[in-house]
Order: structure tokens, then C-alpha cells, then sequence
């Protein structure tokens, strides 16, 4: 399991070595090497770009292959994220698209498009930080230009497609 572990790409004095080992050890060397390359199909990562996510988030080669396919989806196509940028984030993948991904993107464009969002904000950045700090840092500053964004972001955490966010 050790040389499994070291052989994903996370070093044995790692802070990650710990995670790696307990994903490595539900599968086979083959099972591995097949997650590994769903992974780069699903997220068109190259060779580096896979080391790279399985050695920040060795718990990836444990997720479902839905979750997975679901988080693509959302992420390229729909958020437009590119493969390299997702590689290096790979903490995004455990996140849900319903309640995190998709409701702070809609924040995000609807902030970008109106001229709001502050220069150095990227996505990350947005879906990373917890709930109360998203709130008090993307929702909050834009009750007077946008006093409808905290209601849109509420139903939109709930599932709803926000009928009244305004992309101009």
C-alpha cells in the first residue's frame, strides 16, 4: 500500500500520505490505474495534471464515477474551467454543484457582468471560503446595486434556477 500510495504521486512525508493510503487501500493496482484514467478522460488532464489532483486529493480515486462525471460537467462546460485550473483545485471536486458550485457561480457572472466583482476574485476563491464569509464578502457589500442577489442566492442553494438574476 505504500509503494501504491508513493506510486499516485504523494510523498511518504506528506501531510496527504495519511489520505492516500486509505484510498489506495479499497482497490487493486488495476482498479487504481483504471480510476486514474477515468479521471483524465472525464477531466481531460494530462498525465501531470492527474498527479498533480490525485496528490492534493488522494480521496478523488474513491469517488463515484457519477460524482465525478456530475463535478466535469458542471465545472468545463458549464463554468467553463479549464483542466489545469480544476488540477490544481482539486478540493472543488467534493463540493456539491446543487449547494456550492452552481449557486456561487450565478453570484460570480452576476457580479462580473454588472461590473461588481472586485479585480483578483476568481472562483475558487468564491466556492472555497465558508458560507457566513461568502455572504459577508460577495452578497452583503451589493445590497444597494443588487438588492435582489441575497434572494436569487438563496433559492438558487436550494435548487431553484434564479429567475430574477439579471445578466446584462
Amino acid at each position: 500500500m505504500v509503494a501504491c500510495a508513493e506510486g499516485i504521486g504523494v510523498a511518504r512525508g506528506s501531510g496527504m500520505f495519511r489520505q492516500a493510503l486509505q484510498a489506495v487501500s479499497y482497490f487493486s493496482e488495476e482498479k487504481i490505474a483504471a480510476r486514474v484514467d477515468y479521471l483524465k478522460k472525464t477531466f481531460r488532464w494530462s498525465d501531470a495534471e492527474v498527479g498533480i489532483a490525485v496528490s492534493k486529493a488522494p480521496s478523488l480515486l474513491r469517488s463515484s464515477k457519477k460524482m465525478l462525471q456530475h463535478r466535469s460537467e458542471f465545472l468545463i462546460s458549464e463554468a467553463g474551467l479549464g483542466p489545469a485550473y480544476i488540477a490544481h483545485r482539486p478540493d472543488m471536486l467534493v463540493l456539491s454543484v446543487e449547494v456550492r458550485l452552481r449557486p456561487r457561480y450565478y453570484v460570480m457572472k452576476f457580479l462580473k457582468e454588472n461590473g461588481l466583482l472586485s479585480h483578483g476574485r476568481d472562483y475558487y476563491t468564491m466556492v472555497s471560503i465558508s458560507e457566513k464569509l461568502f455572504v459577508e464578502k460577495f452578497i452583503c457589500p451589493h445590497n444597494q446595486a443588487a438588492p435582489h442577489l441575497a434572494e436569487d442566492y438563496a433559492a438558487a442553494c436550494v435548487g431553484e434556477v434564479p429567475a430574477r438574476f439579471r445578466f446584462t
